[in-house]
């Protein structure tokens, strides 16, 4: 199974938008506090409200308590990071999957990204630029995860119970 796991995630709109990507590509979502909003329907509505009851999440005080609580192989998303995401192979896990983001002004602790150097990953952009939005660092590195792993039991067509697979076609 794949996982996102955000630590310390503090703008509620970035949060709403990776829950929408997680019901969408069948990915738990995990949550370390402190979060920088109440995590009510009032906050995320805009951006989740409408799939939040199909939503898998966990929310946890700390760090170590997910630590404990989770086994499987962890990936660090990091400007400093580099390696990009297709030099991994997420394919081949047999292990869970979890891809870590921090939070949007800090990142991620630099204790944890120095003990795992070989697992910390940075999406390939300009000079400009630090870094991407998180719900679209979070998304882009879904779908590669899940384009290497096939995209095993996801939709590659329009579900018959929306408009439908031919719906183009009629």
């Amino acid at each position: 199974m794949n996982h996102i796991v955000l630590f310390e995630p503090e703008i509620p709109q970035n949060t709403g938008n990776i829950m929408r990507t997680c019901v969408a590509t069948n990915t738990k979502l995990h949550l370390i506090r402190p979060l920088g909003f109440n995590l009510d329907e009032k906050h995320i509505k805009r951006s989740a409200a409408n799939y939040l009851e199909h939503l898998d999440y966990q929310v946890y005080d700390n760090l170590e308590t997910f630590f404990t609580l989770n086994k499987g192989e962890y990936f660090f998303f990091t400007r400093y990071g580099e390696q990009s995401p297709d030099a991994m192979n997420f394919d081949q896990q047999t292990h869970d999957v979890y891809l870590f983001f921090g939070s949007e002004s800090k990142g991620l602790p630099v204790n944890i990204l120095k003990d795992n150097l070989d697992h910390c990953i940075r999406l390939p952009m300009t000079g400009f630029v630090r870094s991407l939005n998180l719900s679209n660092a979070a998304a882009i590195v879904i779908y590669e995860v899940l384009r290497q792993q096939k995209y095993q039991q996801l939709f590659t067509h329009e579900p018959n119970h929306f408009k439908g697979k031919d719906y183009l076609k009629k």
